[in-house]
């Protein structure tokens, strides 16, 4: 049954549908692979009687030949999004127990589809990290490790339970959320693809806020082919949200044409900062060789104001953050300490209930928003978003597609950052523009590092052109070839 983990998304659909196995199976070896893997901590709650409930559901379908998009897929959910009757917490303690009364859009739409819940994976603190050490639940670990060291690897953040379970095997998909790079960040430090689509192609409702006008879901899997077939079940207009793009969604697959002939990539200089890791430059390099070699044209190009990128999202961001929290005071659901009246009830509450990172962050996000300081910091990290908007269109305007790294390095040891927030930022550095314009965005595995470790390309899109990303993607997946993967150490 180990074998069955190890197909993707594409070969079980094909193996279901051709009755080489059952959903049941293929459910089945998920859970035995999950129990194998607990010391990874990627899943926060594990639901076995409610997938094989469903796999007996896919069965039936599959035997009358009314197979849908998805159907006896596994899929680990990000614990961001509302599962009905099952607890999400988004990583916090102020949520713990909490089990929402409705289920998102998204995965409402993955389970219409046939897809199958194996359970609610780990995460930073309300998505507020790049390496899942703020989880309130305890750190993820990477199934990767420095060849000759036993230390554990952050998995990237925040969806490093999403990221860790695709590359272990233990389910062939996941969701993850993206706000400044918490897809494709770690999708890059795992070996696996991570695809944040344009803004408002995927529905929020249902998702815990961190930023609401920055996150986005998205598929993450194994292979570029997997990322298209999740989002074409993911995406879709929703009334319910205000920002749901009310859009066709196409045939992502179909997209997987291999043929990125006249295409222009943008190659922008303002990626290549200081410091910058060799084996980063190297494989840049090496991901615009195989694009020419592709029949691709490479176009140098400028996004001048990348350098203020980082700084504005962490006042827009914090802002927004600030606002989406407030709502977690102890009144209604979630915990509640005691207090003297109710203004000592909610700082109580907060103060136990949230952890240092989230405080960090609306604390920060409450001063730049406070009297005197609006103008100066939030209004203009606005103006600074909207020059970033229009650096990426002066650039439509040359080339079809941006190619750039996804990190600046490879996955480090958990601990080593987490005293020096800056430099734990700056995992982003690569990853925040496409957030602050709202442009689809996917890293793909391209190679390993000096230390063997995984590392991505990321492929940045126009907006609503998932497509010419997913292609760009695509061929440079199969020029990469990577299969490297990571010992299997956890069981």
């Amino acid at each position: 049954m180990a074998e069955l983990t190890g197909l993707t998304i594409a070969d079980m659909r094909d193996g279901l549908r051709g009755k080489k196995f059952s959903a049941k199976e293929l459910v089945e070896a998920h859970i035995g692979a999950i129990e194998n893997a607990r010391m990874l901590n990627a899943f926060l709650v594990e639901t076995p009687d409610k997938a094989l409930a469903m796999a007996e559901e896919s069965d039936k379908h599959l035997a009358k030949g009314e197979a849908r998009p998805l159907e006896g897929i596994p899929l680990g959910i990000k614990d961001l999004f509302c599962t009905k009757g099952i607890q999400a917490t988004a990583g916090s303690h102020i949520l713990e127990g909490f089990e929402p009364p409705y289920e998102s859009t998204v995965t409402h739409s993955l389970w219409h589809d046939g897809a199958i819940m194996m359970g609610k994976l780990n995460m930073d603190e309300f998505a507020m990290g790049s390496s899942n050490e703020t989880s309130y639940f305890g750190p993820v670990k990477n199934p990767w490790r420095r060849p000759g060291s036993n230390a554990d690897l952050v998995p990237g953040g925040s969806s490093g339970g999403s990221a860790a379970a695709v590359a272990a095997k233990l389910v062939p998909g996941a969701t993850g959320t993206d706000t400044g790079g918490s897809i494709r960040q770690p999708a890059a430090v795992t070996g696996i693809v991570g695809m944040k689509p344009t803004y408002g192609r995927c529905s929020r409702w249902g998702i815990v806020a961190f930023a609401s006008s920055l996150d986005q879901a998205g598929p993450m899997a194994r292979t570029v082919r997997d990322a298209a077939i999740m989002l074409g079940s993911m995406a879709g207009h929703d009334a319910k949200d205000s920002t749901s793009l009310k859009v066709d969604v196409p045939d992502f697959e179909a997209a997987l044409t291999g043929d990125v002939k006249g295409l222009r990539i943008g190659v922008p200089k303002e990626y290549r900062v200081d410091g910058m890791p060799g084996a980063i430059d190297k494989l840049w390099q090496q991901g615009i060789e195989w694009l020419k070699a592709a029949g691709a044209e490479i176009v140098e190009i400028s996004l001048p104001h990348t350098k203020y990128a980082l700084p504005a999202y962490y006042i827009v961001a914090p802002a927004e953050a600030s606002s989406n929290l407030a709502r977690y005071d102890g009144v209604r659901y979630g915990k509640r300490e005691d207090g003297e009246d109710i203004t000592d009830l909610y700082k109580r509450t907060r103060a136990a209930g949230f952890g240092a990172e989230v405080q960090r962050r609306v604390l920060i996000g409450t001063y730049v928003l406070s009297a005197g300081y609006y103008d100066a910091y939030y209004l203009k990290a606005q103006k600074v978003r909207t020059l970033i908007k229009q650096d990426f269109e002066k650039a439509w305007e040359k080339v079809d597609a941006i190619l750039t790294p996804t990190t600046p390095g490879p996955a480090f040891a958990i601990g080593e950052k987490s005293d020096d927030p800056l430099e734990m930022y700056l995992n982003d550095i690569f990853t925040v523009t496409a957030n602050m314009s709202g442009l689809p965005g996917i890293s793909v595995p391209a190679g390993l590092s000096d230390e063997g470790l995984p590392l991505g390309l990321q492929v940045i899109g126009k907006a609503l052109d998932e497509e010419t990303v997913f292609r760009v993607g695509g061929v440079l997946e199969d020029a990469a070839g990577f299969s490297a993967q990571p010992d299997v150490w956890w069981r």
